[in-house]
């Protein structure tokens, strides 16, 4: 064993260990092994049932409110397994400080750390809070909402029903990031040339509603991945990556980013890809397994959820990652999807079919997908085949029509068609 975010060793019983069992309580728990040292190795403890009074009366005293925790006893090796839950009372304070755990250590909780778990305990999330801003207007939410389900009415009874305005509080910060002008961020799209030193366009949406960012956020994305192709009379269009997908990266963006963080959702455009990178991470109680399967969803900002929900730009339970994955099932290249602590990443690749490729010739063909012109002796080290095999997988693609040979002898490149 190894020491982890959730599993702590401790060789001996000191007042250290009551940082992580603030930790643990303050996000998504974890144990602490007692008589083991920080390489695993079992060292036991000499007294068991006295170190678990210890630890007991030490909890007890030293952490504020009281934590969810079990003790048990590994009678075999003489140590002592800790566990602690995620409370629901955030946040749980030793000597009047919050803690978390980075990797494997244990650190104080900042500022914005500490606020977060506070309004946690109190069930409130940052877009409910009351807005420092209440002179706002709504010219923009009312023509999506008369456009989309045909509201015609509009006043504080159409916010209050959308939870952006109460009589005490006023406007929220929801209302407040739906509103014509504010002060919150938005989204940063750059899109690049064959290389990230070549920039084609910049756009920055900010201090605007984000139902303006969404819509301009898209309309750059027809730019670029977006052409129609003449066939007589007719007019197709064409999609080098699907809208649909595009549509649902953004709005999960904006609905779930964290708008306590004064950073721009960051949309990289490139000719074979795009990187929707939004700040906040996952939100607590749900880990990676669950958010990239659909399993389970969590909304950190449920009153944005639901006027995008009620415009039918999202489904309300979370349905955003199984749409796009979905959207590619017939895709030679698939998306993909980074989780991090502060931020989660969605690439969607340029949609590719699939096009009866073996196993073998999909693994040169991704590699393809990614470079300019290249001979054999540039791609046989990127694949696991070896030169001959490789030279005969691309000789097969070429008569499928998927490859294009140019050059002769040692001059013979390989490009995609």
């Amino acid at each position: 064993m190894r020491e982890t975010r959730t599993l702590e060793f401790k060789e001996t019983i000191t007042n250290t260990f009551l940082k992580t069992v603030s930790a643990f309580s303050n996000y998504d728990g974890g144990t602490i092994y007692f008589g083991i040292d920080d390489d695993g190795n079992i060292k036991g403890l000499k007294d068991v049932k006295q170190a678990c009074l210890d630890i007991e009366n030490k909890i007890n005293n030293s952490i504020s409110p009281q934590p969810n925790y079990t003790l048990e006893i590994q009678n075999n090796d003489q140590t002592i397994k800790l566990t602690v839950k995620s409370g629901i009372q955030k946040p749980y304070l030793y000597k009047s400080k919050a803690f978390k755990r980075n990797d494997t250590a244990t650190i104080e909780a900042d500022t914005l750390e500490l606020s977060r778990l506070i309004l946690e305990g109190k069930n409130i999330s940052f877009e409910e809070l009351p807005c420092r801003q209440q002179e706002l207007s709504f010219e923009i939410l009312h023509r999506k909402l008369k456009e989309h389900i045909q509201i015609e009415a509009f006043n504080q009874d159409t916010l209050r029903t959308l939870n952006l305005y109460d009589n005490n509080n006023g406007y929220n910060n929801a209302a407040a990031i739906l509103a014509d002008t504010n002060h919150f961020p938005g989204i940063d799209i750059v899109k690049f040339g064959e290389n990230i030193s070549i920039i084609q366009k910049r756009a920055t949406f900010e201090n605007r509603s984000i139902l303006e960012v969404y819509e301009k956020s898209i309309d750059v994305f027809r730019d670029y991945y977006q052409y129609e192709v003449i066939q007589g009379a007719d007019r197709e269009k064409v999609e080098k990556i699907p809208e649909a997908a595009f549509r649902e990266a953004i709005a999960n963006a904006l609905i779930h980013r964290a708008w306590d963080i004064a950073s721009q959702i960051r949309v990289l455009m490139f000719d074979d890809r795009i990187e929707v990178i939004s700040p906040g991470g996952l939100p607590s109680r749900i880990t990676e397994e669950e958010y990239l399967s659909g399993k389970l969803s969590v909304l950190r900002n449920r009153n944005l959820a639901n006027v995008f929900y009620r415009l039918g730009f999202v489904e309300i339970f979370g349905t955003g990652i199984t749409r796009i994955k979905h959207l590619y099932e017939e895709g030679l290249i698939k998306p993909d999807f980074e989780v991090s602590e502060n931020t989660i990443k969605i690439v969607l690749p340029v949609f590719e079919k699939n096009l009866n490729l073996t196993e073998n010739e999909q693994t040169v063909y991704k590699f393809l997908s990614k470079t300019m012109l290249k001979p054999i002796s540039e791609i046989a080290p990127y694949v696991p085949f070896g030169r001959s095999k490789t030279t005969q997988l691309l000789k097969g693609m070429e008569q499928k029509g998927i490859v294009v040979v140019e050059g002769k002898g040692r001059g013979t490149k390989y490009i995609l068609k």
